[in-house]
């Protein structure tokens, strides 16, 4: 009989070791094969201390198991469950079919693991050291487990299919020799993936990729320093749910929650040192940046360009550098808090459309008049139109016009100095027509004033004798009032300064009047 029909009828090979033949014995049982030495010091898989030839399997008899191993004992389930093992060489699974489950936990890999369009069911690998893991393509029915593990030379995962969750919390991940820590573009998770409290040190690229509920990195610490302008890199990805960048709680020993922690919580913040890139994003609930910490280099942004989303939670910390980028965003709820916008030149929001305001905390109109003009340090009218329009849609209609007074003053500031000046005559007359009771009290103080001065009047009348009483208040009246006729301007002929004073005072109440009407049309349309 060969060897090959000896180990399909399950007798052990002839050139295994004694750790290797414990290994398969364990594989046909289905059992745990765990080589700890009981020592949580020498035990530790990213440790220093060197772990002999005892704890060690070759990485082709792992494959050979996993891609053609011997039958299961009678009422059990062949499986590989190692723990404290090392698997010396490459692993090498790339384009196999795995059928028995897979968890590996507290393991060393001595060189990378390939797992390119491999199949698994479902795959584990819990607290383990792995200098790469590349598994572009790869394919599971169930889930893919990554929590703990250290990963020193990068993970690649383009293009792979997680039917159920991806788990990555808690896990180290060091860049590739392109700066990438994480690559997942293209690839689609079935349900939730989660990177609680994960380390990323380089870029982690989600470029394109689809996550079917959602996406948690809370309490995670993504650090790009090495040159690159991201930290986060993940252009039109859809999460069907909501991105969480928020804290996770903490504890002992520590664990991450599944949720945001209740008050009171020791929590750790999501850090991001580095730009983040979400455009053109879709996401079907949230993407929340609740007391998240974005360190940011000049010429590094967050970037929401063309981001779709219900809800933007926009509660983190202020970013002291860099910029904030919504062009083209298109939110429902913005729900946000004074503390957490940059200042001037370092917001963007050409284009940004939301539909109402959900402010944390104290957020008066000033600091909201700040925060459209931090958006806009060269003029531009959307932002305060927006602004304006979502005021007067929730029933703040004197705040929308202060809004559209704000922007008309950060518009005169661009004129020439003629048009400029004018403006300031505007604006204190009328303030640009959207104080309409000013208006009514310039009306007020101009007529009395008028009446007083054209009662002291040389007023011959044109014709003798086809007059009305002379009345100067009613003259003046008169003057001030377009269209309507008191009947007495045609009566009376004014001579040299006094005809120069009527024509101002018309030319005034039209001003006047055209600004009173207006703000009356606005009062009217109010109710």
């Amino acid at each position: 009989m060969t060897q090959g029909a000896g180990v399909r009828a399950g007798e052990l090979p002839d050139d295994l070791t004694a750790a290797e033949a414990g290994m398969w014995q364990a594989f046909r049982n289905g059992s745990v094969y765990d080589l700890r030495a009981g020592d949580t010091t020498v035990d530790d898989p990213h440790g220093g201390h060197p772990w002999g030839s005892e704890r060690c399997v070759r990485a082709r008899i792992v494959a050979w198991l996993l891609l053609d191993g011997p039958p299961a004992l009678d009422g059990r389930v062949a499986s590989l469950k190692l723990t404290g093992v090392q698997i010396v060489d490459v692993l090498d699974l790339a384009g196999g079919t795995i059928e028995p489950y897979v968890e590996i936990k507290g393991c060393r890999f001595e060189k990378e693991v390939l797992l390119p369009e491999a199949r698994f069911t479902t795959v584990r690998l819990v607290d383990c050291a792995v200098p790469r893991l590349e598994a572009a393509r790869v394919h599971t029915e169930g889930d893919l487990h990554l929590p703990r593990c250290r990963f020193h030379n990068g993970v690649r995962l383009t293009d792979a299919h997680i039917g159920t969750d991806l788990l990555l919390n808690q896990a180290i991940v060091y860049r590739d020799r392109r700066g990438r820590s994480l690559t997942g573009d293209g690839m689609t998770v079935g349900q939730d993936l989660q990177a609680e409290m994960l380390e990323s040190h380089g870029e982690l690229s989600l470029r394109g990729a689809k996550v079917g509920v959602s996406l948690s990195l809370r309490g995670s610490r993504l650090a790009n320093p090495y040159g690159s302008r991201r930290a986060l890199n993940a252009p039109q990805l859809t999460v069907e749910r909501t991105l969480y960048l928020t804290p996770a709680s903490v504890g002992d020993p520590l664990h991450t929650s599944g949720r945001t922690p209740a008050r009171g919580t020791r929590v750790q913040r999501f850090e991001c040192e580095g730009g983040i890139r979400l455009d053109d994003g879709r996401f079907g609930d949230a993407v929340d940046f609740e007391q998240a910490r974005l360190i940011l280099r000049d010429g590094q942004e967050v970037s929401l360009r063309r981001v779709q989303v219900p809800e933007l939670r926009f509660l983190g910390e202020r970013p002291q550098r860099g910029r904030v980028v919504l062009n083209g965003a298109k939110v429902v709820n913005l729900m946000d808090q004074a503390t957490s916008w940059p200042g001037a030149g370092q917001l963007q929001m050409g284009g940004f459309q939301y539909e109402y305001l959900v402010p944390r905390g104290p957020f008066p109109l000033a600091r909201r008049l700040e925060w459209v003009a931090a958006a806009t340090p060269e003029y531009n009218p959307e932002p305060y139109e927006r602004l304006a329009t979502v005021l007067r849609n929730g029933g703040e209609d004197e705040d929308a016009r202060e809004v559209l007074l704000a922007k008309q003053r950060h518009r005169r500031e661009n004129l020439p100095i003629a048009a400029k000046l004018w403006g300031y005559a505007q604006d204190w007359t009328v303030a640009y027509g959207y104080r309409p009771g000013r208006a009514a009290v310039w009306m007020a103080v101009l007529w009395a004033a008028t009446s007083i001065a054209f009662a002291h009047a040389d007023h011959p009348p044109l014709k003798s004798g086809e007059h009305p009483p002379w009345n100067a208040s009613l003259f003046a009246l008169d003057l001030l009032l377009p269209v309507i006729d008191l009947g007495q301007v045609g009566y009376w002929q004014l001579r040299g300064g006094w005809q120069w004073l009527s024509a101002v005072v018309i030319l005034l109440g039209w001003v006047l009047a055209t600004t009173v009407a207006a703000g009356a049309t606005r009062m009217l349309r109010r109710g």
